[in-house]
């Protein structure tokens, strides 16, 4: 497991220094998406499903979001020509086949870190109640609450909470800090 989360922290720091050094938005938003499914990988493996589907819907929606605020403020990182001429000789641009081989491989390394950590979920309709036990019979002598779900939640699982509000929360920003971009260069 170990090994697995490093390999993916690896991918994340790679797709974060690529999107700082990015020639183009498109890029830089692609490899954005890939540290947040990467990050869905690394709660799938580290067993927190809850953890990966809110990061993976803020996740789809953002970079949706993203895509959509570059295509209507631009066009020019998208309209670059698959052919390029060079003293009446036409060449192949490169700079497209290495997105196009980077995104593949991304790609590729996703599905497989994807299906090996789906892999060591239990499976569907299978009941463990590793934890489930102790929070039944004794949650409310432990936290005083009446409501055990809200206890649970609150005290319990306090970081997955706290982690899953970061999360929607950073989304937000996110997503602000991009429209606000676009409203000033409209109003200038």
């Amino acid at each position: 497991m170990e090994v697995l989360l490093t390999m993916i922290l690896i991918i994340m720091i790679a797709g974060s220094v690529f999107s700082l050094h990015a020639k183009d938005l498109l890029s830089a938003i692609v490899s954005y998406g890939i540290v947040g499914f990467s990050l869905v990988i690394a709660f799938l493996i580290l067993k927190a499903p809850d953890l990966a589907i809110v990061q993976i819907v803020v996740e789809t929606i953002s970079l949706i979001i993203m895509i959509s605020v570059l295509i209507i403020s631009t066009g020019e990182d998208l309209s670059e020509k698959d052919m390029v001429k060079i003293k009446g000789k036409s060449y192949i641009n490169v700079r497209n086949l290495y997105y196009i081989l980077f995104s593949v491989v991304a790609a590729f390394l996703l599905v497989y870190f994807f299906i090996l950590a789906t892999g060591n979920l239990n499976p569907f309709g299978s009941h463990e109640t590793r934890m489930a036990t102790e929070y039944i019979n004794n949650g409310v002598k432990d936290i005083g609450a009446i409501n055990l779900v809200t206890g649970i939640v609150f005290d319990y699982r306090g970081y997955d909470t706290l982690g899953e509000a970061t999360i929607l929360f950073t989304a937000v920003m996110g997503v602000l800090a991009i429209l606000r971009l676009k409203t000033h260069k409209q109003d200038l």
